[in-house]
């Protein structure tokens, strides 16, 4: 018997920066993990009205749920009484409310199936961009439709397997870090990952966006043949190698 496709959220990672100059995001394509059975998806979309707004999302956990809140973005969806779409909310942090309320929509009418299958309702989505005037903002929106936002001392957000790319963005990232060092530390983090997950894999997907520029200045698919992300493995391995050989051999050994 063919059991339902079970993808868990730690299959993939996917990254945003929300700083001083603007926003980065960063997802991989791995949607499925295992020796026969490897998929590649997209999990970045954007929403771009050049001048007005560009919205970046970020999808992790279960592809069919995820598929399912962009098939619901895409229609419209109900929000303080009027159907409402990203082209048309007023600000981020009404974006993030009606990603919220797509979740939830999609849980109403598929979560108790799932459930009777034993799948849990599994998913997380990165919301990030600018709208208008505002200045540029992320969100992170959970199974439940809640969210959180990034924030000069929190200014990135990670879902999926997050665990081994957090490190260097702890260490590195400030809310004043730029665009360019900010996009090493993203690479980096991302790089961490796919050495240390087998269920984490290339291509990866790049948006970057300049505060007010109102338009997507960097969109990018990132493959392992890409000469500067290869560049960025090399350079940090040998670094990283460089550095514990510099540091001195303890004195009680």
């Amino acid at each position: 018997m063919n059991r339902p496709e079970r993808e868990e959220g730690r299959m993939t990672y996917c990254v945003g920066l929300c700083l001083q100059a603007g926003i980065i995001m960063l997802g991989d394509t791995r949607t499925n993990a295992g020796v026969d059975n490897i998929s590649t998806f997209s999990k970045l979309q954007v929403i771009e009205q050049p001048g007005e707004r560009v919205i970046g999302i970020c999808t992790a956990g279960n592809l069919a749920i995820t598929q399912a809140v962009s098939g619901h973005l895409q229609q419209g969806v109900q929000l303080d009484g009027q159907r409402r779409h990203l082209s048309d909310v007023a600000n981020m942090f009404q974006a993030a409310q009606l990603v919220g309320a797509a979740v939830r929509a999609v849980f109403a009418a598929d979560g108790l199936t799932l459930a009777a299958q034993g799948i849990g309702f599994d998913c997380s989505l990165l919301v990030g961009g600018q709208i208008g005037a505002e200045a540029p903002r992320l969100f992170l929106i959970y199974a439940a439709g809640n969210f959180i936002e990034a924030t000069a001392d929190t200014p990135f957000l990670q879902i999926g397997e997050h665990k081994y790319g957090k490190p260097i963005l702890d260490r590195g990232l400030t809310f004043d870090t730029s665009l360019s060092d900010g996009l090493k530390l993203a690479l980096v983090s991302m790089d961490s990952t796919l050495r240390s997950n087998l269920t984490v894999g290339l291509p990866m997907d790049l948006l970057m966006l300049r505060r007010d520029g109102l338009r997507i200045a960097q969109w990018r698919r990132i493959a392992d043949d890409d000469p500067y992300f290869t560049k960025v493995r090399q350079g940090w391995s040998s670094a990283l190698r460089a550095a514990y050989l510099a540091l001195p051999a303890p004195d009680w050994v």
